[in-house]
């Protein structure tokens, strides 16, 4: 059973449209074949005890993001928010950075990664290519090194394009594999069993208020990533 304080205490962004929570590893945004415990269902009851609601609870869900991935997942209390929302994702009207703890340098500290990418739905995974092939779908992201340890790097990225597993399948064609990432390279699992990818920052127009929000998530906490929290020099 989780508790309201539990999830209180990953609230990020809270109106009576919109409210945005700090995803940990492992969690479900939504339910799938697994039948699990999902974050939407902490959330409606997180919902249903703060505003001692009846019924059901609402709560729309514009976006997803991969299960071993952590950080910001935003959720809808409105129908209106929903269809905007959903419409901002959509149509990429929402500036998407990611973190990423990965056991290889780029050889440069910057720059952009253009790949084509193809899924397979078999195997729910996805591949990147240098060339165009039939199917695929480009697939954009720029990148920034911010810190590095003695056997891993954290890059920030900017995400242009919107694919399955893109971040993770574009890094994977350089070389360069998530912490914990398995599916695509990783020597090794995480001890939570989740990636070290993390959604960090979203900036978007409230699709009511119409303003500029922006929201920062922390990493979970680690001791690699309180180390890089502490030496990313954003």
């Amino acid at each position: 059973m989780v508790l309201m304080s539990d999830i209180a205490d990953r609230i990020l962004y809270e109106d009576n449209h919109l409210v945005i929570v700090n995803k940990l590893p492992g969690e479900l945004v939504q339910g799938d074949e697994t039948g699990d415990r999902t974050l939407a269902d902490d959330v409606k009851a997180y919902l249903k005890e703060k505003y001692n609601k009846p019924g059901n609870v609402f709560l729309g869900i514009p976006h997803r993001l991969d299960r071993p991935t952590s950080g910001i997942v935003v959720y809808c209390k409105t129908d209106k928010a929903l269809s905007r929302m959903t419409a901002l994702f959509r149509t990429s009207d929402i500036k998407k950075t990611y973190w990423a703890i990965v056991d290889k340098a780029p050889e440069r500290k910057e720059g952009e990664l253009v790949h084509y990418i193809t899924r397979s739905a078999d195997s729910n995974k996805s591949i990147a290519s240098a060339k165009e092939r039939k199917g695929a779908k480009i697939a954009k992201l720029s990148y920034r090194l911010l810190a590095s340890s003695d056997n891993y790097h954290l890059l920030e990225i900017d995400l242009h394009t919107g694919r399955h597993h893109q971040i993770r399948a574009q890094l994977a064609a350089m070389g360069m594999h998530i912490k914990g990432d398995l599916k695509y390279g990783a020597a090794r699992s995480n001890p939570d069993g989740g990636i070290s990818l993390h959604a960090r920052r979203v900036s978007f127009i409230h699709p009511i208020k119409k303003e500029k929000l922006t929201i920062i998530a922390p990493p979970p906490h680690s001791t690699l990533w309180d180390y890089f929290t502490s030496n990313a020099g954003e």
